[in-house]
């Protein structure tokens, strides 16, 4: 699970799927059902594939990709959505890289102030 980057989950409106990986099955049930709900919400409204997945450093980045030849793949929207999502979840997101940080890479918690 140390590569340069880990995928957390994924959703893909071509295959109508969504992925979690293994690694993270420990996490609690409420969290997994919001990444699922989240990440499939936006393959339904903008299509394409959206990966959800951690760099070296810890950070939560969005991935999205798209076929080709998808005229319906939204990428003005995708933008503006994946925005949002960043916005209406900053806890979550937060919590996660923290989560990733401490128990995957091995980082101490940050002090109060830091």
């Amino acid at each position: 699970m140390y590569q340069e980057h880990v995928i957390l989950c994924a959703s893909s409106k071509y295959e109508e799927k969504y992925y979690l990986n293994e690694d993270f099955e420990n996490l609690p049930t409420s969290i997994q059902r919001e990444l699922q709900i989240m990440c499939v919400l936006y393959t339904e409204e903008i299509g394409g594939i959206l990966t959800l997945e951690f760099d070296d450093k810890g950070n939560l980045n969005f991935i999205t990709a798209a076929d080709e030849g998808d005229l319906l793949f939204d990428e003005i929207g995708s933008v503006l959505k994946i925005k949002q999502m960043r916005e209406e979840r900053k806890e979550l997101l937060e919590a996660l890289e923290t989560y990733y940080k401490v128990f995957v890479l091995g980082e101490e918690l940050p002090e109060d102030g830091e």
